[in-house]
């Protein structure tokens, strides 16, 4: 018997052009953090953001750091963040010894709360704290509600960093994810929509706050014949080698925005018509590069766990995932302060994301959609 493999989350997907970037990279000797291969993936990332410019870094999680100071925020000043996300989108503030005040979700977008946000905003102000930046997150490829949101923001004189990580390729009336605010970052991590092996990059209009970046990114380096530093700076810059493939992989982003797309329409055709069994729709408006298909569980309804569930497809060597659980349920937040009214909690109780990658091919869905049936008992 032909052993199975296993059908992961969401693996890389590689197409023709990736290893001879990399073959030319090599064959000219750029084999730094510096080369033509950065300059042109920049280049190209903040053309499809509609930004002015970005910075190429070594993950995410770096491009937030850049982005927290950039603004300037050091010890002791106040961070408004998601709490529905992965830790790197919050980590680099206390990186840098700033609070941290969590927001909830709401149901529509699964994503920051503007309700919630304008009462932590309006608490701040009793209490005379001024924060120096929000952190908004499009989760799972469906963007934020950021009209809102921008204008909160506005409102109250807070910079806004946007976290398009897992959202690259996504839309809100026609906006890129990654135009929004005056921060923005992107992941390319091996399982996000297209990948540089590991990766990240910061945008913005502003190109003041990109040349500060670059210079963070290098070991804040000063002009100098010599190596002269008077800021501690940061080893954070891409390289050219994995930048080679990021241009690559950039040219087929929108085709693998369509094979995740049609990944949902996949699981939602199968499973719209199973009691208590829900899924994150698009509002009018959105356009989502559905990173990952994500499904909510009413235990009552359907009368199975998503422990069970998640059990069920790893007895058929199917990776599944349970969502994010939030920030200010992890215990090394539990002391600080969260508004909302949890949400987000059951979102993490009740949701489980899906394999969606953009390699799934026929056999694989066969596989996923006779694993569904016995779940779900599907005629």
């Amino acid at each position: 018997m032909m052993k199975r493999n296993r059908i992961f989350l969401s693996p890389p997907h590689l197409g023709k052009e990736e290893a001879k970037n990399v073959s030319v990279a090599f064959s000219s000797n750029w084999i730094s953090t510096t080369g033509p291969f950065i300059d042109q993936f920049e280049k190209n990332i903040a053309k499809y953001c509609h930004r002015k410019t970005a910075c190429a870094v070594q993950s995410g999680t770096a491009a937030i750091h850049l982005a927290i100071k950039t603004l300037g925020i050091s010890e002791g000043d106040t961070v408004l963040c998601q709490s529905f996300t992965f830790i790197g989108s919050c980590n680099p503030v206390i990186y840098e010894k700033a609070n941290l005040i969590f927001i909830d979700s709401e149901t529509e977008t699964w994503n920051m709360c503007p309700n919630s946000l304008r009462d932590a905003l309006e608490d701040c102000r009793k209490r005379k704290i001024t924060p120096k930046a929000i952190i908004v997150v499009h989760l799972y490829g469906m963007p934020a509600k950021m009209d809102e949101i921008l204008s909160i923001a506005a409102e109250f004189k807070v910079a806004v960093i946007e976290d398009a990580a897992e959202a690259l390729g996504s839309k809100l009336n026609n906006k890129p994810c990654g135009s929004f605010g005056r921060l923005s970052i992107l992941s390319f991590n091996g399982n996000k929509i297209i990948t540089t092996s590991g990766g990240g990059a910061l945008l913005s209009n502003s190109l003041n706050d990109i040349n500060q970046a670059n210079f963070l990114s290098t070991q804040a380096k000063e002009n100098k014949p010599f190596y002269e530093h008077k800021k501690i700076g940061y080893n954070y810059k891409l390289s050219n080698i994995l930048a080679s493939i990021g241009v690559a992989q950039l040219k087929i982003l929108n085709n693998r925005v369509n094979k995740r797309r049609k990944n949902y329409a996949f699981y939602y055709e199968l499973l719209k018509n199973v009691k208590g069994v829900t899924f994150l729709s698009e509002p009018n408006g959105y356009f989502s590069n559905r990173w990952l298909t994500c499904i909510l569980i009413n235990k009552k309804i359907c009368g199975l766990s998503v422990d069970q569930i998640i059990y069920e497809f790893e007895e058929a060597k199917i990776e599944t995932r349970r969502l994010w659980k939030p920030m200010h349920m992890q215990p090394i937040f539990k002391n600080n302060p969260f508004y909302g009214s949890g949400v987000s909690n059951i979102l993490f109780e009740r949701g489980i994301c899906l394999p969606s990658g953009s390699n799934m091919d026929d056999d694989d869905k066969r596989r996923i959609k006779n694993r569904l049936t016995k779940i779900f008992t599907i005629k």
